[in-house]
């Protein structure tokens, strides 16, 4: 990899201050398990790397009187074991352990989840966010088996490889994040993720110079779960996932929203799912509906068409999962 200045600030304020005003002048250092290999791969080649190791402020989980707060910076491990999102936040616990390696889980961090750059092998390889080669896009004319059935009209086919993204927003989180001389700027989990328009933006709504410090999840008394369909054996992302979360009262399912993952540039939120679920008594037949209303409109390309059952599993199993919860 090519050399760059390594910096470990204490304080958030120290840590914006050595931050770039354009994407690739610096990177942040969470956990590292995603920052390291692609300094490896050289897709990113930055002149400085912060730590945020050594700054307590980012770190851990707060019950409050409205919700619970999640430092950036806690790790997948701390997360899936602390009591309180194990007793409010099922789905979250899910995602977290769905990651299935104990290493990964140790040194990985909530807000490296959340800021990951897309797993889509061209991208990898060096052909760039959309994958294109001489002007051709070599997902439509290769193997795109892992890629986007949602939101690929234009050119990003890749997927957001976020496990904990969708059940961020069907909770209703809220994350702060912090920039230059300390101002911070709270950005709902639903808009943090955006499709790049080329590629110089990023995945999420953070600016160069910013850093995701926390993520706040309102207390509300929501069903959640998730649902991931993974590989039978072995340490990789999911084919799909789903998150469903809901009020329940009474037998009936109000306030529903179905949130997938892996099938979109985003975390996919279906309205149509989560209109189908509300008003309903949640069993097989209301939630085999919702896993119906998730898929349509889906766009698979040449080789991911399995996605769309997928989803429709996901989704069914993940709502019954919620209910029981």
């Amino acid at each position: 990899m090519k050399s760059f200045e390594y910096a470990a600030p204490k304080t958030l304020k120290e840590a914006a201050d050595l931050l770039g005003d354009k994407w690739g002048e610096t990177e942040i250092l969470a956990g590292g398990t995603d920052l390291v290999t692609s300094l490896k791969q050289h897709i990113t080649e930055p002149k400085r790397v912060v730590s945020l190791r050594n700054i307590a402020e980012i770190k851990g989980i707060e019950i409050e009187q409205k919700g619970v707060r999640i430092g950036a910076m806690t790790t997948l491990a701390e997360l899936a074991g602390d009591k309180n999102v194990k007793e409010h936040f099922p789905s979250l616990v899910t995602a977290a352990n769905g990651v299935g390696s104990l290493q990964l889980m140790s040194v990985g961090t909530v807000g490296g989840d959340l800021c990951q750059r897309p797993r889509c092998w061209y991208f990898r390889n060096g052909f760039g966010l959309f994958g294109l080669q001489d002007g051709r896009s070599l997902v439509h004319e290769g193997d795109n088996r892992y890629h986007a059935i949602f939101g690929n009209d234009g050119r990003g086919l890749f997927v957001s490889p976020s496990s904990f993204g969708p059940a961020f927003i069907a909770l209703g989180a809220s994350l702060t994040v912090t920039g230059a001389k300390a101002k911070t700027r709270k950005i709902p989990a639903e808009k943090f993720f955006q499709t790049p328009k080329d590629d110089s933006e990023r995945e999420t709504a953070l600016k160069p110079n910013e850093i995701l410090t926390d993520i706040f999840i309102p207390l509300r008394g929501l069903r959640n779960a998730t649902y991931e369909v993974r590989h039978r054996q072995g340490l990789d992302w999911p084919y799909v996932t789903a998150t469903v979360a809901f009020q329940l009262k009474t037998g009936t399912a109000s306030e529903a929203r179905v949130v997938l993952g892996h099938v979109a540039p985003v975390p996919w939120h279906s309205p149509g799912a989560s209109k189908a679920l509300n008003g309903a008594k949640v069993d097989a037949e209301s939630a085999a509906k919702c896993g119906q209303a998730a898929a349509q409109g889906a766009k698979p390309l040449s080789k991911n068409g399995y996605k769309i059952q997928l989803v429709k599993a996901a989704v069914k199993r993940a709502a019954l999962t919620a209910a029981q919860t």
